[in-house]
Protein backbone atom coordinates (compact mmCIF):
# COMPACT_ATOMS: atom_id res chain seq x y z
CA UNK A 1 0.00 0.00 0.00
CA UNK A 2 1.17 3.54 -0.64
CA UNK A 3 1.12 5.24 3.04
CA UNK A 4 1.34 8.78 3.83
CA UNK A 5 2.47 9.94 7.59
CA UNK A 6 1.34 13.33 8.39
CA UNK A 7 3.32 14.09 11.63
CA UNK A 8 5.62 15.98 13.44
CA UNK A 9 9.23 16.59 12.49
CA UNK A 10 11.26 13.23 12.22
CA UNK A 11 14.80 14.40 12.92
CA UNK A 12 14.78 14.77 16.84
CA UNK A 13 12.09 11.32 17.07
CA UNK A 14 13.68 9.33 19.83
CA UNK A 15 13.54 5.86 17.45
CA UNK A 16 13.18 3.57 20.63
CA UNK A 17 10.13 5.39 22.46
CA UNK A 18 8.17 7.06 19.46
CA UNK A 19 5.54 4.66 18.94
CA UNK A 20 5.66 6.74 14.78
CA UNK A 21 8.81 5.41 13.80
CA UNK A 22 7.62 1.82 14.99
CA UNK A 23 4.72 2.10 12.65
CA UNK A 24 6.38 3.21 9.65
CA UNK A 25 9.04 0.62 10.50
CA UNK A 26 6.36 -2.35 10.73
CA UNK A 27 4.84 -0.82 7.60
CA UNK A 28 7.93 -0.51 5.84
CA UNK A 29 8.45 -4.26 7.21
CA UNK A 30 5.26 -5.31 5.56
CA UNK A 31 6.47 -3.84 1.70
CA UNK A 32 4.29 -0.32 2.12
CA UNK A 33 5.58 2.62 0.54
CA UNK A 34 6.32 5.51 2.67
CA UNK A 35 5.40 9.26 2.14
CA UNK A 36 6.59 11.74 4.89
CA UNK A 37 5.19 15.34 5.51
CA UNK A 38 3.98 18.10 8.26
CA UNK A 39 1.09 19.01 9.08
CA UNK A 40 1.70 22.77 7.63
CA UNK A 41 2.42 21.07 4.43
CA UNK A 42 -1.87 19.68 3.98
CA UNK A 43 -3.79 21.81 2.18
CA UNK A 44 -6.82 21.96 0.09
CA UNK A 45 -6.39 23.30 -3.40
CA UNK A 46 -9.56 23.46 -5.52
CA UNK A 47 -11.26 20.35 -4.29
CA UNK A 48 -7.67 18.28 -3.58
CA UNK A 49 -6.52 17.84 -0.56
CA UNK A 50 -2.36 17.47 -1.07
CA UNK A 51 0.46 17.69 1.18
CA UNK A 52 4.47 18.78 0.09
CA UNK A 53 6.56 16.65 1.54
CA UNK A 54 9.19 13.34 1.08
CA UNK A 55 9.37 9.54 0.21
CA UNK A 56 10.62 8.31 3.62
CA UNK A 57 12.88 5.06 4.40
CA UNK A 58 13.34 4.11 8.28
CA UNK A 59 16.02 2.20 10.00
CA UNK A 60 17.15 1.59 13.56
CA UNK A 61 19.99 3.40 13.84
CA UNK A 62 19.95 6.26 16.19
CA UNK A 63 20.78 9.33 14.53
CA UNK A 64 20.47 8.12 11.45
CA UNK A 65 17.32 6.92 11.45
CA UNK A 66 15.16 8.41 8.14
CA UNK A 67 16.38 9.21 4.78
CA UNK A 68 14.27 11.42 2.75
CA UNK A 69 13.37 11.80 -1.09
CA UNK A 70 12.98 14.72 -3.24
CA UNK A 71 10.23 17.34 -2.05
CA UNK A 72 7.42 16.28 -3.87
CA UNK A 73 3.75 17.67 -4.11
CA UNK A 74 1.23 15.13 -4.09
CA UNK A 75 -2.49 14.29 -3.83
CA UNK A 76 -3.37 12.29 -0.66
CA UNK A 77 -6.64 10.72 -2.32
CA UNK A 78 -3.88 8.32 -4.64
CA UNK A 79 -2.64 6.70 -1.30
CA UNK A 80 -4.12 4.10 0.22
CA UNK A 81 -3.56 4.98 4.10
CA UNK A 82 -3.08 8.35 5.24
CA UNK A 83 -1.75 8.21 9.10
CA UNK A 84 -2.71 11.14 11.34
CA UNK A 85 -0.21 11.81 13.99
CA UNK A 86 0.95 14.87 15.00
CA UNK A 87 1.30 15.53 18.28
CA UNK A 88 -1.53 17.76 20.37
CA UNK A 89 -2.00 20.73 21.37
CA UNK A 90 -5.67 19.88 19.99
CA UNK A 91 -5.88 23.79 18.49
CA UNK A 92 -7.63 25.10 15.83
CA UNK A 93 -4.63 24.34 13.90
CA UNK A 94 -4.94 20.43 14.31
CA UNK A 95 -8.99 20.85 14.34
CA UNK A 96 -8.27 22.02 10.69
CA UNK A 97 -6.44 19.06 9.83
CA UNK A 98 -8.81 16.50 10.94
CA UNK A 99 -11.66 18.89 8.76
CA UNK A 100 -9.47 18.56 5.80
CA UNK A 101 -8.32 14.99 6.25
CA UNK A 102 -12.20 14.23 6.77
CA UNK A 103 -12.67 14.63 3.03
CA UNK A 104 -10.87 12.01 2.07
CA UNK A 105 -12.68 9.48 3.73
CA UNK A 106 -14.14 7.83 0.45
CA UNK A 107 -11.27 7.17 -1.32
CA UNK A 108 -8.42 6.81 1.75
CA UNK A 109 -8.61 5.40 4.87
CA UNK A 110 -7.21 7.72 7.54
CA UNK A 111 -6.12 6.62 10.83
CA UNK A 112 -7.32 7.69 13.44
CA UNK A 113 -10.67 8.48 11.63
CA UNK A 114 -10.53 12.10 11.69
CA UNK A 115 -13.83 13.04 12.38
CA UNK A 116 -13.97 11.08 15.60
CA UNK A 117 -10.42 12.52 16.50
CA UNK A 118 -12.13 15.75 16.47
CA UNK A 119 -15.33 14.97 18.41
CA UNK A 120 -13.23 12.44 20.74
CA UNK A 121 -10.72 14.46 22.40
CA UNK A 122 -8.22 13.11 25.11
CA UNK A 123 -10.58 14.42 27.70
CA UNK A 124 -13.89 14.63 26.44
CA UNK A 125 -14.69 11.25 25.28
CA UNK A 126 -14.58 9.87 29.31
CA UNK A 127 -17.65 11.70 29.50
CA UNK A 128 -19.56 9.28 27.81
CA UNK A 129 -18.35 6.67 30.89
CA UNK A 130 -19.30 8.66 34.10
CA UNK A 131 -19.62 4.98 35.44
CA UNK A 132 -15.36 3.59 34.52
CA UNK A 133 -14.48 7.99 35.44
CA UNK A 134 -13.66 9.52 38.83
CA UNK A 135 -15.82 12.80 39.83
CA UNK A 136 -14.98 15.24 36.63
CA UNK A 137 -16.05 18.73 36.08
CA UNK A 138 -15.30 20.72 33.40
CA UNK A 139 -15.60 24.60 33.69
CA UNK A 140 -14.51 28.00 33.24
CA UNK A 141 -15.94 29.41 35.84
CA UNK A 142 -13.79 30.02 39.09
CA UNK A 143 -17.33 29.21 41.44
CA UNK A 144 -17.90 26.03 39.49
CA UNK A 145 -14.43 24.98 40.47
CA UNK A 146 -14.34 26.09 44.03
CA UNK A 147 -17.76 24.17 44.43
CA UNK A 148 -16.29 20.79 43.01
CA UNK A 149 -13.41 21.15 45.40
CA UNK A 150 -15.24 21.49 48.05
CA UNK A 151 -17.19 18.85 47.52
CA UNK A 152 -14.32 16.27 47.00
CA UNK A 153 -11.32 17.66 48.58
CA UNK A 154 -7.99 17.11 46.72
CA UNK A 155 -8.08 17.51 43.17
CA UNK A 156 -6.25 17.45 40.18
CA UNK A 157 -6.56 20.74 37.56
CA UNK A 158 -5.30 20.48 34.39
CA UNK A 159 -5.74 22.22 30.88
CA UNK A 160 -8.91 20.48 28.92
CA UNK A 161 -6.83 20.26 25.42
CA UNK A 162 -3.69 19.93 27.24
CA UNK A 163 -0.99 16.93 26.56
CA UNK A 164 2.20 15.17 28.05
CA UNK A 165 1.80 16.10 31.60
CA UNK A 166 2.12 20.03 30.79
CA UNK A 167 0.02 22.45 33.24
CA UNK A 168 -0.91 19.87 35.55
CA UNK A 169 -1.43 20.56 39.42
CA UNK A 170 -2.41 18.71 42.15
CA UNK A 171 -4.48 20.95 44.99
CA UNK A 172 -5.58 19.92 48.32
CA UNK A 173 -8.53 20.62 49.96
CA UNK A 174 -6.82 23.42 52.19
CA UNK A 175 -4.45 25.00 49.03
CA UNK A 176 -5.01 28.73 48.63
CA UNK A 177 -3.60 28.72 45.11
CA UNK A 178 -6.97 27.93 43.36
CA UNK A 179 -7.79 31.36 42.15
CA UNK A 180 -4.80 32.62 40.91
CA UNK A 181 -4.46 29.39 38.98
CA UNK A 182 -7.40 29.94 37.66
CA UNK A 183 -6.17 33.64 37.14
CA UNK A 184 -3.19 32.34 35.30
CA UNK A 185 -4.43 29.48 32.62
CA UNK A 186 -7.64 32.15 31.59
CA UNK A 187 -5.54 35.37 31.18
CA UNK A 188 -4.20 33.32 28.21
CA UNK A 189 -6.51 30.85 26.77
CA UNK A 190 -10.47 31.15 26.28
CA UNK A 191 -10.40 26.94 27.25
CA UNK A 192 -12.21 25.47 29.84
CA UNK A 193 -10.22 23.75 32.58
CA UNK A 194 -10.99 19.85 34.01
CA UNK A 195 -10.77 19.03 37.30
CA UNK A 196 -11.21 15.56 38.64
CA UNK A 197 -11.16 14.06 42.08
CA UNK A 198 -7.27 13.42 43.02
CA UNK A 199 -6.68 9.29 43.32
CA UNK A 200 -3.99 8.35 45.54
CA UNK A 201 -3.68 5.25 43.47
CA UNK A 202 -1.46 7.27 41.07
CA UNK A 203 1.40 6.95 43.39
CA UNK A 204 1.97 2.94 42.01
CA UNK A 205 1.41 4.17 38.83
CA UNK A 206 -0.65 5.38 35.68
CA UNK A 207 -1.55 2.31 33.84
CA UNK A 208 -1.68 2.72 30.02
CA UNK A 209 -3.65 0.43 28.29
CA UNK A 210 -3.14 0.35 24.44
CA UNK A 211 -6.02 -1.03 22.17
CA UNK A 212 -5.83 -1.95 18.61
CA UNK A 213 -8.78 -1.57 16.37
CA UNK A 214 -11.14 -2.15 19.84
CA UNK A 215 -9.61 -4.89 21.62
CA UNK A 216 -7.12 -4.36 24.53
CA UNK A 217 -3.98 -6.01 23.74
CA UNK A 218 -1.41 -5.04 26.89
CA UNK A 219 -0.45 -2.03 29.31
CA UNK A 220 2.39 -0.80 30.85
CA UNK A 221 2.76 1.23 33.77
CA UNK A 222 3.65 4.59 34.12
CA UNK A 223 5.04 5.65 37.73
CA UNK A 224 5.42 8.91 38.85
CA UNK A 225 9.10 10.56 39.74
CA UNK A 226 10.03 10.81 43.17
CA UNK A 227 7.37 13.90 45.13
CA UNK A 228 5.89 13.98 41.37
CA UNK A 229 1.98 13.60 40.82
CA UNK A 230 2.57 13.23 36.97
CA UNK A 231 3.56 10.08 35.56
CA UNK A 232 3.97 10.76 31.95
CA UNK A 233 7.43 9.94 31.04
CA UNK A 234 7.92 13.25 28.82
CA UNK A 235 8.24 14.26 32.53
CA UNK A 236 10.44 11.42 34.25
CA UNK A 237 7.90 8.96 34.69
CA UNK A 238 9.23 5.73 34.35
CA UNK A 239 7.59 2.86 32.49
CA UNK A 240 6.95 -0.46 34.31
CA UNK A 241 5.95 -3.86 32.47
CA UNK A 242 2.04 -4.72 34.32
CA UNK A 243 -0.55 -7.01 33.36
CA UNK A 244 -4.08 -6.12 32.96
CA UNK A 245 -6.66 -6.64 35.30
CA UNK A 246 -9.97 -7.70 35.75
CA UNK A 247 -11.49 -4.33 36.01
CA UNK A 248 -8.70 -3.07 32.83
CA UNK A 249 -10.76 -5.79 30.54
CA UNK A 250 -13.76 -4.29 32.10
CA UNK A 251 -13.26 -0.77 31.06
CA UNK A 252 -12.26 -2.20 27.37
CA UNK A 253 -15.12 -3.56 26.98
CA UNK A 254 -17.40 -1.77 27.76
CA UNK A 255 -15.13 1.60 25.37
CA UNK A 256 -13.75 -0.95 22.70
CA UNK A 257 -17.15 -1.36 20.58
CA UNK A 258 -17.75 2.63 20.47
CA UNK A 259 -14.01 2.90 19.28
CA UNK A 260 -14.29 0.63 16.48
CA UNK A 261 -17.04 1.64 15.35
CA UNK A 262 -15.66 4.98 15.10
CA UNK A 263 -12.43 3.79 13.27
CA UNK A 264 -9.72 4.44 16.32
CA UNK A 265 -7.61 1.83 15.47
CA UNK A 266 -4.79 3.38 17.57
CA UNK A 267 -6.27 4.33 21.05
CA UNK A 268 -4.22 4.23 24.31
CA UNK A 269 -6.47 5.08 27.49
CA UNK A 270 -4.69 5.49 30.84
CA UNK A 271 -5.84 3.64 33.85
CA UNK A 272 -5.82 4.73 37.76
CA UNK A 273 -6.20 2.31 40.46
CA UNK A 274 -10.07 1.56 39.06
CA UNK A 275 -10.80 4.60 37.49
CA UNK A 276 -10.59 5.79 33.56
CA UNK A 277 -8.76 9.13 33.30
CA UNK A 278 -8.52 9.61 29.74
CA UNK A 279 -9.02 7.99 26.25
CA UNK A 280 -6.41 9.09 23.95
CA UNK A 281 -6.67 8.99 19.98
CA UNK A 282 -4.48 12.22 18.70
CA UNK A 283 -1.31 10.59 18.86
CA UNK A 284 -1.46 7.82 21.51
CA UNK A 285 2.10 6.69 22.83
CA UNK A 286 3.75 3.64 24.65
CA UNK A 287 3.53 1.01 21.74
CA UNK A 288 7.63 0.25 22.05
CA UNK A 289 7.37 0.11 25.86
CA UNK A 290 4.94 -2.46 25.29
CA UNK A 291 6.11 -4.53 22.36
CA UNK A 292 9.14 -4.60 24.66
CA UNK A 293 8.01 -5.43 27.78
CA UNK A 294 5.55 -8.28 26.32
CA UNK A 295 7.90 -9.46 23.47
CA UNK A 296 4.82 -8.51 21.34
CA UNK A 297 4.21 -7.17 17.62
CA UNK A 298 1.39 -4.64 18.45
CA UNK A 299 2.63 -2.79 15.15
CA UNK A 300 1.95 -5.91 13.39
CA UNK A 301 -1.82 -6.35 15.07
CA UNK A 302 -2.48 -2.06 14.18
CA UNK A 303 -1.40 -2.83 10.72
CA UNK A 304 -3.37 -6.05 10.47
CA UNK A 305 -6.27 -3.93 11.16
CA UNK A 306 -5.65 -1.57 8.72
CA UNK A 307 -4.88 -4.21 6.13
CA UNK A 308 -8.02 -5.51 7.21
CA UNK A 309 -10.14 -2.43 6.57
CA UNK A 310 -8.46 -1.94 3.20
CA UNK A 311 -9.60 -5.26 1.92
Amino acid sequence: MKVAIQMDPIGPIDINADSTFRIAEEAQARGHSLFYYLPDALAYEEGRITARGRPLSVRRDVGNHADLGEMTHVDLADFDVVWLRQDPPFDMHYITTTHLLDRLSKTTLVVNDPFWVRNFPEKLLVLDFPELTPPTTIARDLATLKAFRERHGDIILKPLYGNGGAGIFKLGAEDRNLSSLHEMFTGFSREPLIAQKFLPAVSKGDKRIILVDGEAVGAINRVPAEGEVRSNMHVGGRPEKVALTERDREICATIGPRLREKGQIFVGIDVIGDYLTEINVTSPTGLQELERFDNVNIAARIWEAIEARRA
